[in-house]
């Protein structure tokens, strides 16, 4: 069975306020008092902005371990973060008004240089899931098999109503700004992995981007790890959420393979119509139409959420994931996803401070 792993960027807020502060290096700091951050193998990383903090799952089969392992990590964050006076909240974006500290590290220096307004704006929390394949070959496959079913992830995940402490219209707002770097988002399909990497080679060497690190892609082939890389989502507001979005992608990853041995070719739909569709899921998110990933068609965000679970159904039943899955699904359809919990929470209080708040408290819920 494929293994699978999550790296999940967190929005570190004052306790009292809710603002955003950058504050990673005392958090990091304190993590590696007890070895979970800093070095190569430790959990917790620093991230683009001072207000952030990742971290990452080690890989994983049981998605029971996976599950316990996020929820452990997100606390051991809150804990850290609450010896300097700050909480740590699942939100994509944050709803009050931040103005965003980009780190020190000389990388950072270099995109802030490199890509101005950008990067300072880029004050956003993803969710990243890493599942194992055999070979590039087959990992270049998956990509070009998966690439309609991207934005309904998007959708599901979408956890950013708010920016700038105003409603943004949208559900994943953090899609849009993400979307500002010149190499994020959907691509084409690739003849093979050769082509896959040529393309990579050819980016890197036009000088626009410092490295391979660099290409955004919606999902991608890893760089370090022998795994496909799904980007596109929000941070989930809830663990439970997460673990759902890791069935889901290494159920997509299964499925694409399958097709892939069975010589299934992929739909060759244009980038134009995938980035359309990832367009109308940050915008729609559960709440309104969705781009139908088999048809290309505007559908009930429901249809295009059931298509997608009918989609990956035998491999979901084959991990021993579906009974779970249906599960979590029919949770998050029922009580909404963040940015519908967000919205309904402003509703309710009338304060952007109570939604960090109530987020805060969902970030380290049990699965």
């Amino acid at each position: 069975m494929r293994s699978v792993g999550v790296e999940e960027e967190l929005l570190l807020v004052d306790s009292e306020s809710g603002e955003p502060r950058d504050l990673s290096s005392a958090v990091l700091a304190m993590a590696a008092r007890e070895g979970e951050g800093q070095g190569d193998d430790d959990a917790f990383e620093a991230e683009l902005h001072r207000q952030q903090l990742e971290f990452a799952t080690s890989p994983r089969v049981a998605m029971s371990e996976l599950a316990q392992e996020i929820v452990q990590w997100r606390r051991a964050a809150a804990r850290h973060a609450e010896t300097v006076g700050a909480s740590v909240a699942a939100l994509a974006t944050s709803p009050l008004p931040v103005n965003p500290k980009v780190g020190t590290g000389e990388r950072h220096r270099w995109l802030e240089e490199q890509f101005g307004l950008t990067t300072l704006e880029q004050l956003t929390c993803g969710c990243h899931v890493h599942v194992s394949v055999e070979s590039d070959d087959e990992g270049v496959a998956v990509l070009n098999r998966i690439r309609p079913w991207l934005s309904v992830l998007l959708a599901l995940s979408a956890n950013s109503p708010f920016w700038q402490g105003k409603d943004s219209d949208y559900s994943s707002y953090r899609s849009r700004v993400w979307g500002r770097w010149p190499s994020a988002g959907p691509v084409e399909l690739f003849d093979d992995a050769a082509a896959y990497h040529e393309q990579i080679r050819a980016m890197v060497a036009t000088g626009v981007l410092r490295d391979q690190g660099m290409v955004y892609f919606d999902a991608r082939l890893s760089a370090n790890y022998p795994t496909v890389e799904v980007r596109v989502a929000d941070v989930c507001l809830e663990p439970s959420m997460t673990v759902l979005l890791a069935m889901l992608v290494r159920g997509l990853v299964e499925t694409a393979a399958r097709q892939w041995r069975a010589g299934e070719p992929p739909a060759e739909f244009p980038v134009a119509l995938i980035r359309l569709a990832s367009w109308r899921a940050g915008r729609s998110g559960l709440e309104d139409e969705l781009v139908s990933p088999v048809l290309m068609r505007p559908v009930p965000a429901l249809t295009a959420v059931e298509s997608l679970f009918e989609h990956v159904r035998p491999a979901l039943e084959d991990a021993g994931d579906y009974d779970e899955a249906r599960s979590r699904l029919s949770r998050i359809l029922r009580d909404g996803n963040g940015a519908r919990i967000q919205r309904e929470t402003l509703a309710r209080t009338g304060s952007l401070r109570e939604v960090v708040n109530e987020c805060v408290r969902r970030t380290s819920s049990a699965v």
